[in-house]
């Protein structure tokens, strides 16, 4: 049970230091909406997502006036989609007309996101799933508010490197064809390693098969509310550090649990988890890395970093366990670039390389996020990287994923600009040494020895 005397500490949180909660999601099944017949199939998605979560937008909004907690987004979720139109589609085209459905139903019902583009590919593809892949740079560029997720990968499979090849390719032409807006339509595809079903969090969100028929998540995010308590013990031992952590993570969940608990009894939507990530955004003092540079690394890139963001994902974990008994999603720290102005701020001066962000990867909850790289990388090099990130998530049993955003047009060190929660960042240098020949082999990366655990 939630102690209102507990939502009520956090007043100072919430008026200096950030704390908002990130987003609402519903996550709604798609499969009751199958049919073989494309147009009837469209009118069933429309129908379903904009009758379960009329109200989504309302509700949140009147949570956030009820208790002064900042609601930042009302975001869906659905049903991978490559699951729910191969009864029906054909064409690559085909899939483009689910996602403008997708799309005409996220404006209507008044959200900013929509998840849920999906394939999961990690062991092989189907036709439906070849064909939605292929889609997906003219969805992206065709639609707004609809986001896009391929899973390649997983611990208990292995890496799917055909998936990944063509993932490379497809990272290009989206980039190419929203190249007008600095390759913004990259901002909304994610290629996964071990996604979770329940991740509330865009881009990468969707609904998955063991979820129930409709589930309410909620994303708290506090990267500034962590920093002052940091703040408040500087100079103390890493046991003081790693409690302070602790329990600001926990007061921070609690907030989430209260918003979590009070929409699903609004909506008549059952209450799936909280997923406590420190997710950034570009105003001053809302950041990842001015936690880190706060634990006593002078920029983020700094020897020691990788440690210190070990710390604070760990010690996020084990607050938010406490404060809920269901906590899921990706739980931990996001680091991604553009939406982090400090995160910026070290690579402009040189302290962050994508290399060292990579090895920072191991130990934060998602991986290389809102990276933006030159317009000039091959599709292989974006593979390999793709595939780098993509063994890290598969041998260390944790969630990975790539956001890339091949910036088209523009070089190292000039700068890509998105606007609002998505920010600037500049383009970071990639190695130009290439790895055609081991991107092209083809077929199947083998799930590491320690994933057989049957």
């Amino acid at each position: 049970m939630v102690d209102f005397e507990e939502v009520f500490e956090t007043n100072a949180m919430i008026k200096e230091e950030s704390l908002d909660v990130r987003t609402i999601t519903m996550g709604i099944s798609l499969m009751s909406c199958c049919d073989s017949d494309l147009d009837r199939l469209c009118d069933n998605i429309y129908n379903k997502i904009t009758e379960k979560a009329k109200d989504l937008v309302a509700v949140g909004d009147e949570i956030g006036l009820k208790y002064g907690i900042p609601i930042t987004n009302k975001r869906v979720s659905v049903t991978p989609v490559s699951l729910i139109g191969g009864c029906a589609c054909k064409t690559p085209e085909d899939f483009v007309k689910i996602a403008k459905a997708l799309d005409k139903a996220a404006e209507d019902i008044g959200i900013n996101f929509i998840g849920g583009y999906s394939a999961l590919v990690e062991k092989g593809m189907s036709e439906a799933d070849k064909l939605l892949i292929e889609s997906i740079p003219e969805a992206l560029f065709s639609t707004e508010r609809v986001c896009s997720s391929v899973s390649v990968a997983s611990t208990k499979t292995g890496i799917n490197m055909d998936a990944v090849r063509i993932m490379g390719d497809v990272v290009r032409r989206t980039a190419e064809l929203t190249k007008d807006k600095d390759s913004i339509g990259c901002a909304k595809l994610v290629v996964f390693c071990n996604p979770p079903d329940d991740n509330p969090f865009m881009a990468g969100a969707f609904h998955g098969v063991t979820e129930p028929e409709a589930v309410i998540n909620v994303g708290v995010s506090g990267p500034g509310v962590v920093k002052t308590s940091v703040s408040h013990v500087k100079g103390e031992n890493f046991e003081v550090l790693c409690e302070t952590i602790k329990r600001t993570a926990f007061k921070v969940t609690r907030v989430g649990q209260l918003v979590a608990k009070e929409a699903s009894k609004m909506l008549g939507v059952p209450f799936g988890i909280v997923d406590l990530s420190l997710a950034p955004t570009p105003a001053v003092g809302d950041s990842i890395a001015d936690i880190l540079e706060e634990m006593g690394i002078e920029r983020t890139g700094a020897p020691g970093t990788t440690a210190a963001l070990a710390i604070l994902n760990d010690q996020v974990k084990k607050g938010g366990v406490m404060a809920s008994s269901y906590v899921g999603g990706l739980s931990g720290a996001f680091i991604p670039i553009s939406e982090d102005s400090s995160m910026v701020r070290a690579v402009e001066c040189g302290a962050l390389t994508i290399e060292k962000l990579e090895a920072m990867t191991c130990v934060c909850s998602v991986g290389l996020d809102m990276v933006t790289i030159p317009g000039d990388t091959p599709a292989a090099t974006i593979s390999g990287i793709i595939a780098d990130e993509m063994a890290i998530g598969m041998v260390n049993q944790k969630t990975t994923a790539c956001r890339l955003i091949p910036v088209i047009g523009k070089g190292p060190g000039e700068y890509a600009e998105f606007g609002g929660l998505l920010g600037s960042a500049p383009v970071m240098n990639v190695s130009k040494f290439g790895c055609e020949g081991f991107v092209n082999r083809g077929g199947r990366i083998p799930a590491p020895i320690h994933s057989f655990k049957n």
